[in-house]
C-alpha cells in the first residue's frame, strides 16, 4: 500500500470544523471573532509511552485523548488536530483498529482530523491540537495567588497501578484490575470541566507527569509554595484501602498518565465548584491550598511525606 493510499483509507473523513481538511498541501481554518487559536504538540514514541504489543485502538484513542487534554487545562475548546505518524510496516489490522480508536476519541470531544504526515521507522505519533478560547480567558499556570484552594479532578493513582501490574511490578487482581487498565488506556480528558473553569479557576494544568510534579509547574509559574493532604485525594477504593504502602502513595502522588484537572481558586468558589462537581458527576477534591511560603508539603493524617519521585522525566 502506498502512503497516499493508506492516508485516504484510515485517516481521510469529512471535516465539520475545518474549510479544508486532509488531502491538499495544507489545511484551511476559520478562528471565530473574538477567539483565540490554543496550540498544543504531544508525542508518543513506542517503547517510552506505550508498550510495542500495546492494543491499537487504546494508542488511537490515547494519542489523541493526552492532546485534547492539554486544550482541557487552558479552558480550551478542543477542535481540529494534526497528525504525523511513523511506521515500521504496513499493518493493515493494526492501522484499522489505530484509527478507529484515534476517531472515537475525536468524535467523542468534536475533533477533526485536517492534516499530518507518514514515513516509515520506529512507530511514533506526534499530534498537534488546536481549539478556541475567548480573548482573554485562558487559564494559565501562573494565576495561582496565595491561600487559593487547590482542588482536583477525578482520580488518581489508577493509571500508575494499572501500568505497575503490567511492568510485573506488583499483581493486580480483578475488578481493580479493569478499573486500573481502563483508566491507563482509555482516560477521558475533562473538556467540560475545563469551559466551565473559565472566570473561576485562577491557574490549572492537566495531570500527565504526576501530581507533584504537575503542581510544581504551577507553583513555579505562581511563585508560591502549596499545603496537600494526601487523604484528601479522590482515588479508587483499591488504593485507599492500602493508602499507607509507600507504593501506593507513589503512583497516587507521582504516577502520571492520569489526565485530570488540578486548578486553583478562591476559597469564594468553593460552593460554585461543588455544584459544578454534582452537575457533571464528576469528583472534585479539594487537597490543599496555596501558600506564600515556596516549600510543597504533603501530608498523610499530619504527618510530612518524603516523596523522592516527583513525577515522570523523559531525561531524568
Amino acid at each position: 500500500m502506498s502512503e497516499f493510499n493508506l492516508i485516504a483509507k484510515y485517516f481521510t473523513r469529512h471535516t465539520q470544523q475545518a474549510d479544508l481538511g486532509v488531502g491538499d498541501d495544507a489545511a484551511l481554518i476559520s478562528v471565530a471573532q473574538g477567539q483565540q487559536l490554543a496550540i498544543s504538540t504531544d508525542m508518543l514514541v513506542a517503547g517510552t509511552h506505550f508498550f510495542h504489543d500495546a492494543a491499537a485502538y487504546h494508542i488511537g484513542w490515547k494519542s489523541l485523548a493526552v492532546n485534547v487534554s492539554d486544550m482541557a487545562a487552558m479552558g480550551a475548546q478542543p477542535k481540529w488536530a494534526t497528525l504525523a505518524i511513523a511506521l515500521p510496516e504496513v499493518n493493515e489490522p493494526w492501522l484499522a483498529e489505530f484509527s478507529k480508536g484515534f476517531f472515537a476519541c475525536a468524535d467523542a470531544f468534536d475533533v477533526d482530523l485536517i492534516g499530518g504526515d507518514t514515513t516509515k521507522g520506529p512507530l511514533t505519533l506526534s499530534i498537534q491540537i488546536m481549539g478556541e478560547i475567548p480573548t482573554g480567558k485562558a487559564i494559565l499556570r501562573s494565576g495561582a495567588k496565595a491561600g487559593d484552594d487547590i482542588w482536583l479532578s477525578g482520580m488518581l493513582g489508577s493509571a500508575a497501578l494499572g501500568l505497575a501490574h503490567l511492568q510485573n511490578k506488583t499483581v493486580l487482581t480483578e475488578p481493580a484490575l479493569s478499573r486500573c487498565l481502563a483508566a491507563l488506556n482509555t482516560p477521558r480528558p475533562r473538556v467540560a470541566l475545563g469551559l466551565a473553569l473559565r472566570g473561576v479557576a485562577n491557574s490549572c494544568i492537566d495531570i500527565s507527569d504526576g501530581l507533584t510534579a504537575d503542581l510544581s509547574h504551577v507553583l513555579k509559574a505562581s511563585n508560591l509554595g502549596a499545603k496537600l493532604a494526601l487523604e484528601s485525594i479522590h482515588c479508587d477504593d483499591y488504593l485507599r484501602t492500602h493508602l499507607n504502602d509507600a507504593n501506593i502513595q507513589q503512583c497516587i502522588l507521582a504516577g502520571g498518565d492520569d489526565y485530570e484537572l488540578l486548578f486553583t481558586a478562591a476559597k469564594s468558589q468553593r460552593d460554585y465548584l461543588r455544584q459544578l462537581s454534582r452537575q457533571l458527576q464528576l469528583p472534585l477534591s479539594l487537597i490543599g491550598e496555596t501558600t506564600p511560603q515556596l516549600d510543597l508539603i504533603i501530608t498523610h493524617r499530619q504527618k510530612i511525606l518524603n516523596i523522592t519521585k516527583k513525577g515522570f522525566d523523559h531525561f531524568g
